[in-house]
């Protein structure tokens, strides 16, 4: 079956990710993505598998988002460096792709080798990061969660608008980032 000229699955997927982060994930129905597209709703099941497939692409199209931006943050950088710079890559990509951002949240399936490696990734990501800590498998573990929920706790508390004191966000999440660190070297 072929599709409209110029149109194909990355091209779908990408539009899928633009009006996730523009309008929310929950607004991104086929219909509303076949209209954005100008094609009408069974031609996008040339290039997605459904509902579900759609879901399944955006969490992995965010997951290589994130994982690349993770991995150039730590680039050429080291230990406390390389994790500040993550933190702030992270914090960056959530509000930068709020939508895409939120599909990517919910563990893959087991079975779906593809969704997993891509999560993997992410995760071996940091744990390359946090090799020169010297901590135990289990720890880093450990850490790798700590990191993501710090990050995640962060960023959909600002999402929210849940920071209304006259301080400044950036200054908070700097002092979340050190207080992450000085308790990743007491782990050491």
């Amino acid at each position: 079956m072929a599709g409209r000229v110029g149109l194909d699955k990355q091209s779908v997927v990408e539009a899928a990710a633009k009006m996730a982060d523009e309008r929310g994930l929950q607004r991104v129905t086929l219909s509303a993505l076949a209209d954005s597209l100008g094609v009408r709703t069974p031609s996008l099941y040339h290039y997605i598998d459904g509902s579900d497939g759609l879901r399944r692409e955006l969490a992995l199209y965010g997951l290589r988002g994130l994982g690349m931006g993770l991995q150039w943050a730590a680039v050429g950088k080291q230990t406390d460096q390389a994790i500040e710079a993550m933190f702030l890559s992270y914090r960056a990509f959530a509000r930068e792709h709020p939508g895409v951002y939120e599909v990517t949240l919910r563990a893959p399936d087991p079975l779906d080798e593809e969704l997993r490696s891509a999560s993997q990734r992410v995760v071996d990501t940091v744990l390359a990061v946090l090799e020169p800590y010297r901590l135990s498998p289990d720890d880093a573990i450990h850490v790798v969660r700590s990191f993501r929920a710090t990050a995640h706790g962060f960023v959909a508390l600002e999402a929210a608008g849940a920071f209304g004191l006259p301080l400044s966000p950036e200054q908070s999440y700097r002092r979340l980032i050190a207080v992450f660190l000085n308790g990743l070297r007491m782990l050491e």
